[in-house]
């Protein structure tokens, strides 16, 4: 073997080599753990949306957008619902047209910017979706109702413990 292969095969052992002493234990543990916070996240999702369209015909988006305008009785910007439900601006609009069409929101001309709107729910959206609220909590009691309030209270802590350290 020449020179030049001998050192580049001794580069591709010792890369390897890194990449092994680089993984550890707890790599495989963490990612563990992300897939089955993950897997829980997505079956309750799953279930909340199925629920939520046989139950009340809405979408989970729908009523999540529903959810922010009920935390803020003023009204928020198409662009604030879209940071804080993290989609497009597009998804938001759709959305609030399809709920604008049932009278469940209005748009209000922002009185600082004429070219802006803020999206209030109407009386009929606060009814609406106060009905659908109690429900939902029902339904999220139920699904982890087998989890005691103990460990309930432990996951709470550690999941408040990552977010700190996500941040």
């Amino acid at each position: 073997m020449d020179e030049i292969t001998q050192d580049n095969s001794k580069e591709k052992g010792n890369a390897a080599l890194d990449l092994a002493s680089r993984l550890t234990q707890d790599h495989h543990q963490s990612l563990k753990l992300w897939l089955r916070m993950l897997s829980c996240t997505v079956r309750i999702e799953n279930e909340i949306r199925s629920r939520l369209r046989t139950t009340f015909d809405i979408t989970l988006p729908r009523f999540d957008l529903m959810a922010q305008l009920e935390r803020h009785p003023d009204g928020l910007r198409m662009g604030e619902l879209s940071k804080r439900m993290m989609v497009t601006g597009g998804n938001i609009t759709g959305i609030t047209d399809q709920l604008e069409q049932e009278a469940l929101v209005v748009r209000v001309p922002d009185p600082k910017d004429r070219r802006a709107y803020s999206v209030k729910l109407t009386r009929e959206g606060h009814i609406a979706f106060a009905r659908m609220a109690v429900v939902h909590e029902e339904w999220i009691a139920d699904l982890l109702k087998d989890i005691s309030p103990d460990d309930k209270g432990r996951l709470i802590a550690l999941l408040s413990q990552m977010k700190q350290h996500l941040q």
